[in-house]
């Protein structure tokens, strides 16, 4: 499980240093190859190749005639690319998808469980202030929600 968020800095390159604390365990089960794609929330989404290949299926599995699944399906298989770290454990973003996800010097790595999200540092603080805004003045709570103890 990947938790916990990440400070990270985006070289001229367009690398970033996956956090020594996660390395071992993605080269361990996945080599060092993930896939990179995009959120609709304009973010990156960093999955472990097994990972990945789990949530393809599923995509793939789904109603090609339906034009929300079909848009879900252009947007994450259409973007995802293979990406390995290299020698020092940095792990190169693609110039498209750094566009998409606006990424430029620095940027928050966040765990998700199975995944990772890459989002740019001044677009993460203001969605945090934003969901932590909302949830402050949000009186209802999802059926899915409610039975969550935390």
């Amino acid at each position: 499980m990947f938790r916990g968020v990440s400070n990270l800095n985006i070289d001229v390159k367009g690398r970033i240093a996956m956090p020594a604390r996660y390395r071992d365990r993605l080269m361990e089960s996945c080599g060092g190859n993930l896939i990179v794609t995009v959120d609709p929330d304009r973010c990156l989404l960093i999955y472990p190749l097994p990972e990945w290949e789990k949530i393809e299926i599923r995509l793939m599995d789904l109603p090609s005639m339906n034009k929300q699944a079909r848009g879900l399906q252009r947007l994450l298989l259409g973007h995802a690319t293979d990406c390995v770290f290299d020698g020092q454990g940095r792990v190169l973003i693609p110039g498209p998808l750094r566009k998409v996800a606006g990424l430029d010097k620095h940027a928050v790595l966040i765990g998700q469980g199975n995944k990772f999200e890459l989002w740019d540092d001044d677009e993460w603080t203001q969605r945090c202030n934003a969901w932590m805004d909302e949830e402050a003045t949000s009186k209802e709570l999802s059926v899915a929600l409610e039975s969550l103890t935390i």
